[in-house]
């Protein structure tokens, strides 16, 4: 019987991590904890349809209320979470006896504290690709901190910046996923041993899940060293990360990668069929002309603040969205009178996304969020990943640990 992997899933949302995880391989991939707990709701939709899906006791708790001896014991062999993209500048303590401390209500600073007190062999964690640049007047600054922390853990890590829709998806959804691994396993001896750009192309961990062509966009590709001292980067440090990358013991290797053969799902490819659309779905005349609008081209004139009179200007976007083409980005407005939500025109009636249609779009069983409104539906879908892209991820997670254990038990004949 294959070794089982102990998950821990933080910030699980309606669990799309453990989802894509299990698809790969239920009997590998064992959730073994997990937490969801919104601050600002009182209802907790997304941890009673996590535990409706799952079943078990999953943790609603304030993750910052769990005690570090529950991860001592969990014994984690991996941790997944997605998590919110904050400011990561950090100062030094007011004792300045306890080092550095991270801005409170930052949830990164709680991986860092579940890592410390678990040292699981891997980590795998999603966020918006805006990550990469932010702040705006530091650019690179808030990585570079989140690099430096796993640096200082002791960890390798890759990252890359995935469009769903050029991977088999129906969906553009850009998101970052970031793969941490522990220095000490072969696979890090193994990948240490090739340059960064073998590693980003070739041979890394995303290069054999989301294949990319062999060179860079338009040549771009940065290298630097990063400070020794957290402190120094929180307050001066500034650097390009291109969308794909590598870390290993502080150095970096970053660049531009474009998708090998990128092939997505057509949006007419995940609707429901049209006879059982509620009739809620339909646009009345009124959401028409407001969506006409909202979607056309437009200059306005605007006043600022101080009295400054300037033209707000937008493109215009086509009336509906395109059933021959992926959709796009779905975001927490999703199903709202609001420029981004997909309208879609079926047999001449324009009409909204359904929630399942939306679950598809994510790659989440139909009805995975029925316990819900619809408009938590929408919410937590726009919130979510896609699932197939987590699936692909445990695959290559699969491949990896198997060759990490037939490692281990050679060099332990052989010794």
């Amino acid at each position: 019987m294959k070794e089982a992997l102990n998950v821990v899933e933080l910030f699980a949302g309606v669990g799309g991590f453990r989802l894509g995880l299990e698809k790969a391989d239920a009997n590998i991939f064992k959730t073994v904890w997990a937490n969801q707990w919104e601050p600002s709701r009182k209802a907790q939709d997304a941890f009673n349809c996590y535990k409706e899906n799952f079943g078990g006791e999953p943790s609603n708790d304030d993750i910052t209320t769990v005690p570090n001896e529950l991860f001592s014991e969990l014994n984690i062999d991996l941790l997944v979470g997605g998590f919110p993209c904050q400011d990561y500048s950090v100062a030094r303590s007011l004792s300045g006896e306890k080092g550095l401390e991270g801005k409170k209500g930052v949830l990164f600073w709680e991986i860092k504290r579940v890592i410390e007190h678990s040292h699981p062999k891997y980590v795998l964690l999603e966020n918006v690709d805006r990550l990469l640049k932010s702040p705006s007047k530091q650019r690179g600054r808030d990585f570079a901190v989140m690099l430096a922390t796993f640096r200082d853990l002791q960890y390798n890590v890759e990252w890359r910046v995935v469009n769903a829709a050029e991977y088999g998806a129906a969906q553009k959804r850009r998101r970052v996923f970031i793969f941490a691994y522990k220095n000490k396993l072969n696979f890090a001896k193994e990948q240490n041993s090739i340059s960064g750009n073998d590693i980003i192309f070739k041979d890394g961990f995303f290069a054999k899940t989301f294949p990319v062509e062999s060179q860079p966009y338009k040549n771009r590709i940065t290298t630097c060293m990063l400070p020794n001292d957290v402190l120094d980067i929180s307050d001066n440090f500034a650097f390009i990360f291109h969308t794909a990358g590598i870390m290993r013991g502080g150095e970096v290797f970053t660049a531009q990668t474009e998708a090998k053969n990128p092939t997505s799902t057509p949006l007419k490819d995940i609707l429901v069929d049209e006879a059982i659309v509620d009739e809620r779905f339909y646009l009345t005349e009124v959401q028409a002309e407001k969506f006409a609008y909202l979607r056309g081209p437009k200059k306005i004139e605007r006043t600022s603040a101080d009295g400054h009179k300037y033209i707000f200007s937008e493109g215009g976007m086509s009336p509906t969205d395109d059933l021959e083409g992926p959709g796009r980005t779905m975001l927490t407005s999703e199903g709202s009178i609001n420029r981004s939500t997909h309208i879609v025109q079926v047999n001449g009636r324009k009409r909204f996304l359904t929630p399942v249609e939306c679950e598809r779009l994510n790659g989440f069983p139909d009805n995975w969020t029925a316990m819900m409104s619809d408009r938590m539906r929408y919410f937590c879908m726009g919130n979510a990943l896609v699932v197939d892209m987590v699936e692909k991820m445990g695959n290559t997670i699969l491949n990896l640990d198997k060759n990490e254990k037939l490692l281990s038990e050679q060099i332990i004949i052989n010794f």
